[in-house]
């Protein structure tokens, strides 16, 4: 009787994995190359590991395979791609442009904001936000950055000839800067205590959903909230939330007071002022005018708030620490710098402008390659919404699609000698011939990041002010740099810098 019962729990588990890992959808996406899978669950153990560990699993794999390999353990069919030809025919058109599955893990936290929304809610939305990023919008902004990047060097003045840890330094930076210019709300004191807890919830959060998105029986959300972590992440969401609803509500009590420029005077180059108080623009203002015209409701304001308060702070912040780290690794390319800085300002104290920025082009090249050697976003995931051919195999529609942005970018046939750091790849004349969509740290197509021009913005304006002020010398160095699975590209520890004082002062 034992003998029968074994057999047919055995018959039972081979026509469940029959019919869950041989049907049509399977066979297709087995023919892509890809690391070996296991009967009944395919590829699922094969990323239960450590978020150091698995950073490096993908790239062992992207390593061993060219430029595509699939992964399957059902229900989840995906092909992860790393090469400029695919990625071009997944995300150059609006055809493939909903968001994979896994940004469902994302809802609870961002809702139907910019990031995960679709159709025509996201059309409309990206209408709405498009002005915020404005070329006069963002003149109004500038001045507000330059001011935190004035605070940066005084909070960095203390800390001279001491081995610094720039991961917090250039969050807190980024978070002030977003809550200044896209929210319209500086952080004071009371503020900056929630906005510490609002980081490390974020940073709590990216842990769960990482740990949840390697196991595969915590993706059924019934399943999910009943575990201890489900638990976790209420209480992290909670806080995060409670700190982005204060920020609306500070704003809105602005709106109130009529203290808002109006696309007018946006689009106007003079400076306003009521009660001698400079008016300034914000994101946040079109998000409650959009409101006040039935476009938007407060669950919507909600949600791109939220949306734009992580992507505006956490990406940049993690942009910068490595910018930092890597100029510090890299004098020659810091001297440079240092070089076209001398030639924008002389030997004046003053601060920088917008036409001072256009002027560092050097700096430019230095950040391209920052983000192409670190991109803050290190992949982006997609649903196919038709079956496509990618690299000749055939992908049926419904798979999820990776896209490695890291391993795209450290290609050795797209960028010679690729783990060097080497700014002049970005000279025009080195950049002609190079495929389009070789270099996306900013995503590409449609649904490009809103928000590149500002966060380059924002760079310029902290490294320069920086290297004004200070000589970077290393003390983490890209050897010691062990990226972590994440939201955001992360090192595994703290990033540190050392910043010796200019002896002349300002350059």
């Amino acid at each position: 009787m034992l003998l029968y019962i074994i057999l047919g729990l055995v018959l039972i588990l081979c026509l469940v994995h029959n019919l869950i890992n041989n049907n049509e959808k399977a066979r297709l996406i087995r023919k892509v190359p890809g690391p070996k899978d296991h009967f009944l669950i395919g590829n699922a153990l094969h990323i239960i590991t450590s978020p150091v560990k698995l950073f490096r699993l993908g790239r062992e794999w992207a390593a061993t395979f060219n430029g595509i390999y699939k992964f399957y353990a059902y229900p989840h069919a995906a092909v992860n791609i790393y090469n400029p030809e695919d990625i071009e025919i997944v995300i150059s058109s609006m055809k493939h442009h909903e968001k994979s599955d896994i940004y469902k893990f994302l809802r609870p936290w961002l809702g139907d904001g910019l990031l995960l929304s679709s159709g025509q809610k996201w059309q409309q939305r990206r209408k709405i936000l498009t002005s915020a990023f404005h070329f006069n919008v963002l003149r109004q902004y500038f001045s507000i950055l330059s001011e935190n990047s004035e605070r940066l060097i005084e909070v960095l003045n203390n800390t001279t000839g001491e081995s610094t840890n720039v991961t917090a330094l250039m969050s807190e930076y980024t978070l002030n800067s977003i809550c200044e210019t896209a929210m319209g709300t500086r952080l004071d004191d009371e503020t900056s205590a929630s906005g510490f807890a609002y980081k490390k919830a974020i940073h709590n959060l990216g842990k769960i959903l990482v740990e949840r998105f390697v196991r595969v029986y915590l993706h059924p959300e019934f399943i999910f909230k009943l575990t201890s972590l489900g638990k976790q992440q209420l209480k992290f969401l909670s806080e995060i939330h409670n700190f982005t609803k204060n920020v609306i509500k500070s704003r809105k009590a602005i709106v109130d007071n009529g203290e808002i420029l109006t696309q007018e005077e946006v689009h106007d180059n003079n400076d306003i002022y009521i009660d001698n108080k400079k008016k300034r623009p914000a994101m946040l203002d079109l998000l409650i005018t959009a409101e006040r015209d039935g476009l938007i409701d407060d669950v919507g304001i909600q949600e791109e708030v939220d949306t734009f308060m992580f992507e505006g702070h956490d990406t940049t912040a993690s942009g910068l620490q490595m910018l930092l780290m890597l100029l510090a690794n890299n004098p020659e390319s810091q001297v440079k710098v240092v070089a076209e800085l001398r030639q924008i300002f002389g030997d004046t104290k003053r601060e920088a402008t917008m036409d001072d920025l256009n002027k560092m082009h050097y700096l430019e090249r230095c950040i391209k390659e920052g983000l192409r050697l670190y991109p803050p976003v290190t992949f982006i995931s997609r649903r196919l919404c038709e079956t496509t051919q990618l690299s000749s195999y055939t992908i049926p529609e419904g798979t999820l699609c990776h896209i490695h942005i890291y391993d795209l970018h450290r290609r050795a046939d797209l960028f010679e000698d690729p783990l060097k750091f080497e700014p002049d790849r970005f000279l025009p004349e080195n950049v002609i011939g190079r495929h389009n969509f070789a270099y996306i740290p900013f995503s590409a197509g449609p649904r490009n990041c809103i928000g590149q021009k500002f966060a380059m913005m924002e760079m310029k304006s902290a490294v320069s002010t920086v290297l004004r002020n200070f000589e970077l010398r290393p003390v983490t160095t890209p050897s010691d740099i062990q990226i972590v699975s994440d939201l955001v590209l992360r090192n595994n520890l703290a990033v540190y810098v050392n910043f010796i004082r200019r002896r002349d002062g300002i350059i």
